[in-house]
């Protein structure tokens, strides 16, 4: 191994020394010794951790969506990156998007290092480079009505840090997600979300409590930004697309939780508006037609709550 390297791996290893993520816990050292039960009540312990560590952060993170939310309500975008099980974790919770809330799927956006390929199987020295971020962002042609949120357990992979940095010169807004407090990675974004869970159960697996805390600020993030911007009404998810049997039949209750009406009368609305949950619901609820109820709908920015408003006032 030539002198560089080694001195690279010398650093590395003295950063990751610093990080609360990675730290040993000599009280666990022989955990592999315990029955099974004894092992899953501690993992199940330190999982039981987590919700508390987000809730320390929840003021930067209503900020942050709030932030979102007034750039996607202008046409913007929300875009996940980062490596590993971050990056994942941004994939997975950009392609719930769509059917839960009928975005388009160039709305809100999951960057993995590596690519899709990543998904599966690990790409060697992807995440290390913040030049693949930049790259993969560039390919998006970033505005500043965007916003890219770095994901990364350690708050100081590459990619990630790499990719708020880029996404900063480009005017857009930048949040970043770790589980260490200080992160190189929330020092670069405007909107820093540091959700501090301390040592994993298996020494540095960030696949478990830090996996879990990212996996919960995501739901937060993209939940209640549609929230904010209409994709639901009250607790219902009136924009979701129905694909399959199971969300067809799920769109005919919401309805039926919404209005009230009789199934006839759903069946009719839905009909009415070629199967869009929101526009039947004001269909029955505003006593408006179809093409009406399209129309609310567009001028009131997609809120439901606005366009009913609107029918009553008529």
């Amino acid at each position: 191994m030539s002198e560089n390297r080694t001195t690279a791996y010398a650093d590395l290893r003295a950063q990751l020394d610093t990080l609360t993520t990675e730290a040993f816990r000599p009280e666990l050292a022989e955990i592999d010794r315990l029955p099974t039960l004894e092992i899953v009540r501690t993992m199940n312990a330190e999982d039981a951790t987590v919700p508390a560590a987000v809730a320390a952060q929840l003021e930067p993170i209503a900020a942050a969506v709030d932030a979102i939310a007034e750039r996607m309500a202008r046409g913007g975008r929300l875009v996940y990156a980062g490596a590993g099980t971050a990056g994942r974790l941004g994939v997975l919770d950009a392609s719930e998007c769509p059917p839960t809330f009928n975005t388009d799927p160039a709305q809100v956006v999951g960057l993995i290092a590596g690519g899709p390929g990543a998904m599966l199987r690990a790409v060697e020295g992807a995440e290390d480079s913040r030049e693949l971020a930049a790259a993969d962002l560039t390919a998006l042609a970033l505005t500043r009505d965007d916003t890219v949120v770095g994901v990364s357990a350690s708050g100081r992979t590459p990619y990630a840090v790499g990719a708020v940095e880029y996404a900063r010169t480009r005017g857009a807004l930048t949040v970043g997600l770790s589980c260490n407090a200080g992160s190189a990675l929330a020092a670069a974004a405007e909107h820093g979300i540091e959700v501090v869970v301390g040592p994993e159960l298996l020494t540095g697996s960030t696949r478990l409590k830090a996996g879990t805390a990212q996996k919960l600020v995501l739901n937060l993030i993209s939940t209640v930004t549609m929230i904010r911007l209409g994709k639901t009404y009250g607790n219902l998810m009136v924009d979701v697309r129905a694909t399959n049997e199971k969300l067809r039949a799920r769109a005919r209750r919401i309805v039926a939780l919404a209005t009230g009406a009789p199934d006839a009368e759903i069946e009719a609305a839905l009909a009415a508006t070629g199967g869009e949950v929101k526009d039947a619901v004001l269909v029955v609820l505003g006593g408006v037609d179809g093409p009406e109820a399209a129309r609310l709908l567009a001028e009131s920015g997609g809120h439901l709550r606005e366009a009913l408003a609107r029918t009553r006032t008529r």
